[in-house]
């Protein structure tokens, strides 16, 4: 099994940016697909991004298409979310998580989770 924990999270003006990471241990993160999901209050957690083991594929949601970037430094033990241009519905708790197949965008899908990381977007 593979530990994952988030950080990076914080408070932003709308326009601004964040990276965040999820740092791995127990196993090397390099043989699991990755992924980002996140969760608004009251809402249910949703799909962000994915990348592949070695990170040649990478998937968004259309909802931040253009502004975050997934990308992983597997020598690291490190997945990355660069989110740019940020929007006060970006604002949620965002986990990493990491299963051992091809890309998904599905919940479900995922064997191991991070606890979150906080991120509000202010207007």
């Amino acid at each position: 099994q593979v530990q994952l924990v988030e950080s990076g999270g914080g408070l932003v003006q709308a326009g601004g940016s964040l990276r965040l990471s999820c740092a791995a241990s127990g196993r090397t993160l390099s043989v699991y697909t990755m992924g980002w999901f996140r969760q608004a209050p009251g809402k249910e957690r949703e799909f962000v991004a994915t990348i592949t083991w070695m990170g040649s594929r990478k998937s968004y949601s259309d909802s931040v298409k253009g502004r975050f970037t997934i990308s992983r430094d597997n020598a690291a033990n490190t997945l990355y979310l660069q989110m740019n241009s940020l929007k006060p519905e970006d604002t949620a708790v965002y986990y990493c998580a990491a299963r051992s197949g091809g890309m998904s965008a599905v919940e479900g899908d995922y064997g191991n989770w991070g606890q979150g990381t906080q991120v509000t977007v202010s207007s």
